[in-house]
């Protein structure tokens, strides 16, 4: 029993360690570690749970240690923090992940109907998708489109939107490039928009799929300079959370995860299939330009996918 103590105990600490210096940032290491961080809130978790369970003082407190310092790197993202003044329009958006178009068409639009989004991302789409998105009446509801459904289904990208959309952003390398447009409001302010589908870092075996991975995250844009630059919604599946050191490169450059500003940084947006349920690790992001001031987001489950939709309301920097 003691043996098993410590090596639970031992356990933990050694994947604080790794979250606590930020072990994915070694190229030799990353194709394992990358996969594991996401997990560190569960870790947290753990460690804290550990220490209650574990009876003997010494696994009992390096439980409680590791608990603690893995939460304090978890829990600011369960804490709201203060918005800044803005003066421009609101915008309100959902991006959801498709899982190769199976998510139900109806469910999809249902969320548009309720919320009134001005701009839906969805990833994994595909042709058949697109027509039973039609069907349903999504089209009526957001009459501008802007999709990419050439390849294969993974790695299919939409934007549809209440007001005009005209190119965006080109992004480089190209094929790391995601899905881009411009947001036409009306009084004549602009926001640019990105579709983000990242190619997730697995198997944890594979070196190449983990360097295409952190590529693909550092040829994301940084927020709009201060010139006359509209603001930058970059919305999707990262297959990253903030446990991931390349995740945080991002956040860096000036991006607000919205769901953090508001302390709801900690829900899970994705869950295992068949039916993603329940939903485990927090991938799917919203981040906004540093000078939008969010007012709400919220989590819904999408029948057909093991991701969830996330929405997002927030108010964008007065025109530059």
């Amino acid at each position: 029993m003691k043996r098993i103590s410590w090596l639970a105990a031992g356990g933990l600490a050694c994947y604080g360690a790794a979250r606590l210096a930020a072990a994915d940032r070694c190229r030799r290491f990353e194709a394992v570690t990358v996969p594991l961080l996401t997990f560190t809130p569960h870790a947290a978790a753990a460690g804290l749970l550990g220490s209650l369970l574990l009876r003997r003082g010494g696994p009992a407190a390096t439980a409680a240690l590791t608990g603690a310092a893995l939460a304090a790197v978890v829990l600011p993202r369960a804490t709201g923090r203060p918005q800044p003044p803005a003066g421009g329009p609101v915008l309100r958006v959902i991006t959801a992940n498709l899982l190769k178009g199976r998510a139900s068409a109806e469910a999809v639009v249902g969320l548009v109907r309720r919320h009134g989004p001005d701009v839906l991302f969805l990833q994994e789409l595909t042709e058949p998708a697109v027509g039973r998105l039609k069907q349903a009446g999504l089209t009526d509801l957001l009459p501008h489109e802007m999709t990419d459904v050439a390849g294969p289904g993974a790695h299919g990208r939409g934007i549809y939107a209440r007001f005009p959309l005209t190119e965006g952003l080109v992004l480089r390398p190209a094929e790391a490039g995601q899905l881009t447009a411009r947001l036409e409001l009306p009084g004549g302010q602009r926001a640019d928009l990105v579709c983000v589908h990242v190619s997730p870092p697995k198997p944890p075996w594979s070196p190449a799929n983990a360097a295409r991975w952190r590529s693909e995250l550092a040829a994301l844009p940084g927020p709009a300079g201060p010139a006359a630059d509209p603001p930058r919604v970059l919305a999707g599946d990262f297959n990253a959370s903030v446990d991931h050191a390349q995740f945080r490169r991002v956040l860096r450059r000036g991006h607000v995860d919205a769901a953090a500003r508001l302390g709801h940084g900690l829900i899970p947006t994705w869950g295992p299939e068949p039916r993603g349920r329940p939903a485990l690790l927090t991938i799917d992001h919203i981040l906004v330009d540093p000078g939008c001031a969010v007012q709400a987001v919220s989590v819904y489950r999408l029948p057909g996918s093991d991701h969830r939709a996330v929405y997002a309301e927030f108010r964008l920097p007065s025109a530059r």
